[in-house]
């Protein structure tokens, strides 16, 4: 969350990715009709808002991309990365717009590729958060 982010909604945060279903829950709790992808993961962040419901995702996007990246380090989604790590960016390629690297807990780093990394045997293992 999606970061966490629907997170927690991840995304790279620079990137222009749609919101998908992540978009209305976000507004309808933080009023952010006007605001970027950035700027909602770090009101976010720093509400220390809790999720409202979670599913498991049915299909790969680059939404569930994000979260199994966050997933496989250890958090829930970008919004409880930044909340826990107090950063406010987390680093992406720029070409796909994937998380990059990622802190765990234990202050390990976790690097991560270009390119897809959570096949399809692993898509419905992937949580998503509403909140």
């Amino acid at each position: 969350m999606v970061t966490q982010e629907a997170p927690c909604i991840s995304r790279c945060l620079e990137e222009a990715h749609s919101l998908d279903e992540f978009s209305t829950s976000y507004k309808e709790v933080l009023n952010t009709s006007n605001m970027k992808k950035s700027e909602v993961s770090g009101v976010m962040a720093k509400a220390d808002i809790k999720p409202k419901s979670i599913h498991h995702a049915k299909k790969w996007s680059d939404d569930v991309e994000n979260l199994y990246r966050f997933q496989q380090a250890g958090y829930r989604d970008e919004v409880e990365y930044k909340q826990v790590k107090q950063v406010d960016m987390v680093e992406c390629w720029p070409e796909t717009g994937f998380v990059k690297k990622l802190q765990r807990r234990d202050n390990t780093f976790y690097y991560y590729d270009k390119q897809r990394e959570c096949e399809d045997k692993e898509v419905h293992k992937v949580k998503v958060y509403v909140y």
